[in-house]
């Protein structure tokens, strides 16, 4: 089964301007390091078990477009929402076995370490990936 995986961060405070990397960047050099290294460590895992099928961090919300089509099919862009409690800063596509092991693949994620060494404990949102419309839906 495929999950998605979606790191959620807080969006408010002093950096709230700042893209995830940005904000990162304004640690502490050994704390950079270590939340690198331990998100470099699971992504390594989660290929040597074969359950990685992509990760990718995204740009800041800053950069963010909200698109829908007008009744001609043309695109309308709205720039970024501030009054938004979080955004998604990353997320991971893991095949798994089960929910369970999504789950704790998300658990490790959200461990990673922040400024001093203290776990993030950021929101990752777990969601199945479906293959097929549900059953009583085809």
């Amino acid at each position: 089964m495929k999950y998605l995986l979606m790191m959620n961060i807080p969006n408010g405070g002093p950096d709230h301007r700042l893209s995830w990397p940005q904000q990162i960047a304004s640690w502490p050099r050994q704390d950079v390091e270590a939340h690198m290294a331990h998100m470099t460590r699971l992504a390594q895992k989660l290929r040597a078990a074969g359950e990685l099928v992509v990760a990718e961090g995204l740009a800041g919300s800053d950069q963010a477009k909200l698109v829908r089509a007008r009744k001609d099919g043309e695109p309308i862009t709205d720039g970024v929402f501030p009054e938004t409690k979080e955004f998604l800063a990353g997320y991971w596509i893991v095949n798994v076995e089960s929910p369970e092991r999504a789950c704790a693949i998300a658990a490790e994620a959200s461990a990673a370490p922040g400024l001093g060494g203290a776990p993030l404990d950021l929101g990752i949102e777990v969601r199945q990936i479906l293959d097929a419309p549900p059953a009583d839906l085809a």
